[in-house]
């Protein structure tokens, strides 16, 4: 699970040390209000890359992002209450595959351009890596076979010293020991409106990811400690997380993986690698040594991450046998990758804030997850054809 929490960071410009403390501090916290029963270990979320990075471009300050994180949080807490309120089936049924899937698709696609380009950097570095970390994932098996990014990322890092292609100037002057260099967060209207929306993706990851762990442990975590729970702790996981400066807290797939091939579920382990990962983020070194990673090496590995998170989200489809002769499947997956990939914007006019005028608006990720869950509701199950067919069969 390191490789993914550290690997965001890295391509954000975030402290690798500062999101390895806030993925462990937030890991404790989630158990805690989990009533520690749930064994989940809180890394790094990929959905909040993109508009991260559109918030660098936009000019917002890492402080001003860390407040977006933040908020992202504080809508988990929303949901939470949401859930709370009506019950964790009928938000199921708000997010069921159809939606999730094709969102899940939407999330890797759009970080399709970002890996493309660290890889144009150096294409021998990237595709070197690249298929190192392939060979890992089919022909290794048991727990290497679950660590595709980790070795992909040092047979790269490897090839690239052999080559001379290392700065390391930054891991020799760095020192052993230190605490992270934290970036208390700021409110800034602009850049909350441009990261918060995108926890209304995150969310349905969240359900899928408690739903999927709970089926390999083999308990309900939906019913107990309950879904509003796991919400509540990932979402302040996430608000803690911004509010020092590191990158938004998610479940996700590879704490499930290392789950299914260990076989070890007793969530005090998952503690103890939350303990390991605050010890790591007061090592300088450890970080220097990440972030004299060549952009090759990083493009390589972020061209198989990113498309596996979008294949994920074809397996969810294909899992759930989702019937595409159906006009209503077709069009709400339709609907969410051509909304999420060609960047779509909803304007929805302006908020007064402190004497100035804001832009409201949804776009990308977070307005496709909504049209999509909208669309799902409003179109019914049973289409005509079918019903027409019944009818036919009735004819003697």
């Amino acid at each position: 699970m390191f490789g993914a929490t550290v690997l965001v960071p890295l391509l954000t410009g975030l402290n690798p040390s500062v999101a390895l403390f806030t993925a462990g501090l937030g890991t404790l916290v989630f158990h805690l209000v989990t009533g520690r029963m749930v064994p989940v270990f809180l890394g790094s979320s990929f959905a909040f890359i993109a508009p991260i990075l559109a918030a660098k471009e936009a000019g917002f300050s890492l402080s001003a992002i860390g407040g977006g994180i933040v908020a992202a949080g504080l809508v988990y807490g929303l949901f939470a209450l949401l859930v709370l309120l009506i019950g964790s089936e009928r938000v199921r049924r708000v997010f069921p595959p159809v939606v999730t899937g094709p969102v899940i698709v939407v999330i890797g696609l759009t970080l399709a351009p970002v890996a493309v380009q660290m890889a144009s950097k150096d294409w021998l570095l990237a595709v070197f890596t690249f298929g190192a970390a392939v060979v890992s994932a089919v022909f290794f098996r048991g727990l290497f076979q679950m660590i595709p990014v980790l070795l992909g990322v040092g047979a790269g890092y490897l090839l690239a010293l052999l080559l001379g292609r290392v700065d390391l100037k930054p891991l020799q002057e760095a020192a052993w020991f230190g605490v992270p260099q934290f970036t208390l967060a700021s409110l800034e209207w602009g850049a909350v409106l441009l990261i918060a929306p995108v926890a209304f993706v995150t969310v349905m990851e969240h359900i899928g990811d408690i739903l999927t762990n709970g089926r390999v442990v083999g308990k309900d975590f939906f019913a107990k400690p309950g879904l509003h729970r796991t919400l509540l702790g990932d979402g302040l996981a996430t608000s803690l997380a911004g509010l020092l400066g590191g990158p938004a807290n998610t479940t996700y797939s590879e704490n499930t993986g290392v789950l299914a091939v260990t076989r070890v579920y007793d969530p005090l382990v998952l503690r103890l690698a939350a303990l390991f990962a605050i010890l790591l983020s007061f090592s300088p070194k450890l970080a220097a040594l990440l972030q004299t990673l060549p952009q090759g090496v990083l493009g390589g590995i972020a061209m198989l991450l990113f498309g596996m998170i979008a294949s994920i989200g074809i397996r969810t489809l294909a899992e759930a046998e989702i019937d595409f002769t159906q006009s209503r499947n077709l069009i709400v997956v339709s609907a969410i990758l051509v909304l999420g990939l060609g960047g779509a914007v909803a304007h929805l006019g302006t908020i007064q804030v402190a004497g100035a005028a804001l832009p409201l608006k949804v776009s990308g990720m977070a307005l496709a997850a909504l049209v999509g869950v909208v669309l799902n509701l409003l179109l019914p199950l049973k289409l005509e054809p079918e019903e027409l067919a019944t009818e036919e069969e009735r004819i003697p």
